[in-house]
């Protein structure tokens, strides 16, 4: 299983939300290069960077520094946050990502994610992020009536490499994931499903193993590395892959 450390990146800051909510965020470091810096060296090789502020205004706002990620640290990045159209899907291809999440759009314009997936094959993932089931839009602040498990169905349909889930009842929680909704939603698809939302320890993880057949293949680990709970270096020992080999050629050339 791939242990994905995450950054997300709020005014220019890493900080973590609780519940996906602005107002309860809690900041965890100044420089997020020095932090994905941190976890490259601890092993990580990929990192989940969320654009929180284009989240929040419907566009990217942290593209300097998400580029700096990409160019400068050997490991491979992905990114969501505020891709809501053509353009700035564009612009994190063109700053070194590797892969790109879309959600509202998955919801709002799911042509485009056919679009998207026709012209970058296997570098679209789909992030669906959930309150009691129905999909968030619009950086968690809007509830929608789409089933989350219906909505995978229809971009797995539309070519996208995998989904990204995220049960926001649990995100920044340190609950532990969802694992019934996890088995909902990747015993209806055939691409691979990445957990995220209130990983809190190793054990965590284990019980992330048993739907591993399913094809839950990876998990992202946010708040529960920064304070700590979790070392990530063990963790990738306990039910981790070794380090992609991989990684896009242009890494660790200057930034312009």
């Amino acid at each position: 299983m791939d242990i994905i450390p995450a950054i997300d990146i709020l005014d220019g800051r890493c900080v973590r939300l609780y519940q996906g909510d602005y107002d309860k965020s809690e900041v965890f470091g100044d420089d997020p290069l020095e932090i994905a810096q941190r976890w490259y060296n601890q092993g990580a090789k990929r990192l989940h960077v969320v654009d929180l502020d284009g989240a929040k205004e419907g566009e990217p706002k942290n593209l300097k520094v998400i580029e700096a990620i990409a160019r400068s640290i050997p490991m491979h990045v992905q990114v969501g946050g505020g891709l809501r159209d053509r353009q700035s899907i564009m612009s994190i291809f063109a700053a070194g990502v590797s892969r790109v999440i879309v959600g509202t759009i998955a919801v709002e314009q799911p042509q485009l994610v056919a679009d998207i997936c026709a012209e970058f094959p296997g570098q679209v993932f789909a992030g669906i992020d959930a309150r009691n089931g129905k999909v968030a839009t619009r950086g968690w602040m809007e509830n929608s009536e789409v089933i989350a498990t219906n909505l995978a169905q229809r971009m797995t349909a539309f070519g996208v490499a995998g989904i990204i889930y995220t049960d926001i009842h649990r995100d920044g929680t340190m609950q532990g994931p969802n694992l019934e909704a996890l088995r909902s939603l990747a015993e209806v698809v055939s691409v691979p499903v990445i957990a995220s939302g209130g990983i809190s320890s190793v054990t965590d993880l284990l019980s992330l193993l048993a739907l591993e057949s399913l094809g839950v293949n990876a998990a992202i680990l946010g708040k529960a590395l920064y304070t700590g709970d979790v070392d990530l270096h063990e963790a990738i020992k306990a039910v981790g892959n070794g380090r992609l080999q991989d990684v896009p050629p242009d890494i660790g050339s200057a930034i312009a």
